[in-house]
């Protein structure tokens, strides 16, 4: 049977994963909102310290850097840079901090040769290059009853959705070693340890939305293999 590719019915097994998707904007954006308000009692940078975390695990030779936009912070373990974002780099609120630990703890994790973390890098070219060419590919085959163009695109996107897997324990790992950090060194209070871990796990959950849309929709691309076939 063929279904017109805009009013498939397939398209109902998104919608959980798009409230979920959804939900968790919500919570970031709200978490961040609340504690981007609250300065820390020590008024240190986020800059500063994730200086002081890398420096105190012999990390200097990663640098520290501003980039352009909101919440584009990040860590290039090619380039060895850690990428604060404009609202992050310079702050000395909770949630910036929390941000800029989390940032530092993916660099611990180059350090100590994480192997989800050296996993995903290896995989970034094929997830992008599958991100691409999967719906492309196989929505034209779709169109035109190529079963092989169908699988071809399945083929690239279930490299996406291993992406997103490796992506979980990478993320939920820097966080618990952000939190173990900022707790060691006494830079937070137990009130804004609670405040960073509460912007760190919201920003979690959107990698798990983003896992679980990615599972949803190979769902959707079988079932719909399944149905030009019938």
């Amino acid at each position: 049977m063929f279904y017109p590719f805009f009013f498939d019915p397939t398209i109902i097994l998104l919608l959980p994963a798009l409230f979920l998707a959804i939900w968790a904007q919500m919570k970031v954006k709200g978490a961040y909102a609340e504690y981007s308000r609250v300065a820390t009692i020590r008024g240190i940078r986020a800059q500063d310290a994730a200086r002081m975390i890398l420096d105190s695990h012999g990390l200097r030779n990663v640098t520290i850097e501003p980039v352009p936009g909101n919440l584009t912070d990040h860590y290039d373990p090619r380039s060895k840079v850690l990428r604060l974002s404009e609202g992050v780099y310079n702050s000395a609120s909770i949630a910036a901090i929390g941000i800029a630990a989390h940032e530092a703890g993916h660099a611990l994790q180059d350090m100590d040769g994480y192997a989800p973390l050296k996993l995903r890098n290896m995989i970034v070219p094929v997830a992008n290059l599958g991100s691409g060419l999967a719906f492309p590919l196989f929505f034209i085959g779709f169109l035109f009853g190529s079963p092989t163009m169908m699988d071809m695109g399945i083929l690239f996107f279930l490299g996406v959705l291993v992406f997103h897997l490796v992506t979980l324990p990478v993320e939920f790992n820097a966080s618990g070693r952000a939190i173990k950090v900022l707790a060691g060194t006494g830079m937070f209070t137990q009130d804004e340890l609670y405040g960073a871990k509460k912007v760190l796990d919201a920003a979690a959950l959107t990698y798990v939305a983003a896992t679980v849309m990615a599972a949803m929709q190979l769902v959707r691309l079988l079932a719909l293999r399944g149905m030009r076939n019938d």
